[in-house]
């Protein structure tokens, strides 16, 4: 069992406390779906899985120019598209949506290099989720993935539609200002901390403003977040650009080092492990974890276990409860935790279930949460530090 923390650190700042009241989409009792593909195999398949459940009613159309005539007619609650379909690609009938009559859109896009640059462009245009088409075996694919099709659709329904926030992103820096302070890198030590992220639906844009306003030298960030294989390669190419800090897509014992951000890779669980005086990210097979894989929870444990209370968990917009527990185990061991509050989150469901599992000690905007991690940080180094040191 582990220990309780007696001796409550002082946090800085002033933030709403867990257990917040706060206005939220409720799940809907029904739910209608309009499926836009030109497949009809794709069609016939999803209409069928999405039907299994009762209170769920479909409808479908080849393409987007038929999808606006039934959408005219019966406005649907969720919207499951293609993005390369004849007559209007899917990006375009995403935008049309979002600037006429916005309501939650989930991408079905291909794995192939094209398809993930699109359903990448899709998320920063609105869009809430993106499942993934086979290379082959259609039908087949889509019967083993039923339950997650059925979680989707119900996640995406929550959801609220946020505009995209446009922030002032710091400019990357140039070769001269930025390599010095990547060139000298030490091995973890306790003093540098680690921030630990976990997020689902809505979380792409979340993570885009969280992780601009981190410094070049800030500690190493770690995060999980739900989307398929292949995609997280180029979301994490994306960050990149768009960041003061390096972000890539994280690499079986790569080193945790100031300045880095490592996205977990689509299909696989990420954990942080002990590699003598300095931490390394690891990548594993195994089962799905709170119904996914990568899970947070399991990140979060592994960041409770080696780094202990010089980490901070930040849990942010998503469905379901994956990483509620991982944040109760790092709070257990010191970690400061914080959670992203209902009004920014896209879907509160996985900040909610921390925050009632008692894992949570900050609830914040998302614009906030960066500086209160560096803060909690700081202050913990601060107490460390002996006197006249």
């Amino acid at each position: 069992m582990n220990p309780k923390i007696s001796n409550p650190r002082q946090l800085p700042g002033p933030a709403s406390r867990a257990g917040e009241d706060g206005s939220c989409k409720r799940q809907p009792e029904k739910l209608h779906v309009l499926v836009v593909d030109d497949s009809a195999t794709v069609r016939q398949v999803m209409k069928a899985i999405l039907q299994t459940d009762r209170r769920i009613t479909v409808s479908v159309a080849a393409d987007p120019v038929i999808a606006g005539v039934k959408m005219q007619k019966e406005r649907p609650d969720v919207v499951i598209t293609d993005l390369e379909m004849p007559h209007m690609d899917g990006l375009t009938f995403l935008r049309k949506i979002m600037a006429e009559s916005p309501l939650p859109v989930v991408v079905c896009s291909g794995l192939a290099a094209k398809g993930t640059d699109l359903g990448l462009r899709a998320l920063e245009e609105g869009a809430v989720e993106i499942i993934t088409k086979p290379k082959l075996g259609v039908r087949d694919f889509l019967h083993e993935s039923a339950v997650l099709l059925l979680d989707v659709v119900w996640s995406a329904a929550e959801a609220r539609i946020i505009p995209r926030q446009k922030i002032a992103v710091p400019a990357r820096l140039s070769a001269d200002a930025v390599l010095p302070l990547r060139t000298k890198q030490r091995d973890w030590n306790p003093s540098h901390g680690l921030i630990a992220v976990g997020a689902s639906t809505g979380g792409t844009e979340a993570l885009r403003i969280f992780l601009s306003g981190m410094p070049p030298d800030c500690p190493p960030v770690v995060v999980v977040q739900h989307m398929p294989e292949n995609f997280t390669r180029a979301f994490a190419d994306r960050l990149n650009r768009d960041c003061a800090i390096e972000v890539s897509e994280a690499g079986d014992d790569a080193p945790l080092r100031p300045g880095i951000a490592l996205i977990a890779p689509g299909n696989y669980h990420c954990v942080v492990n002990s590699n003598g005086p300095s931490l390394v990210v690891n990548i594993m097979d195994g089962p799905l974890v709170s119904r996914h894989r990568p899970s947070v929870d399991v990140l979060f444990r592994s960041v409770a276990v080696s780094a202990g209370r010089n980490a901070i968990g930040v849990i942010m917009t998503g469905m379901g409860d994956d990483g509620a527990q991982g944040l109760v185990e790092m709070k257990e061991t010191g970690a400061i935790t914080i959670a992203q509050n209902e009004a920014t989150c896209v879907v509160f469901g996985m900040p909610r279930e921390a925050i009632e599992r008692g894992a949570v000690d900050l609830v914040l905007p998302l614009e906030q949460i960066a500086c209160a991690a560096l803060d909690s940080l700081a202050a913990e180094r601060k107490q460390r530090t002996p006197v006249g040191s």
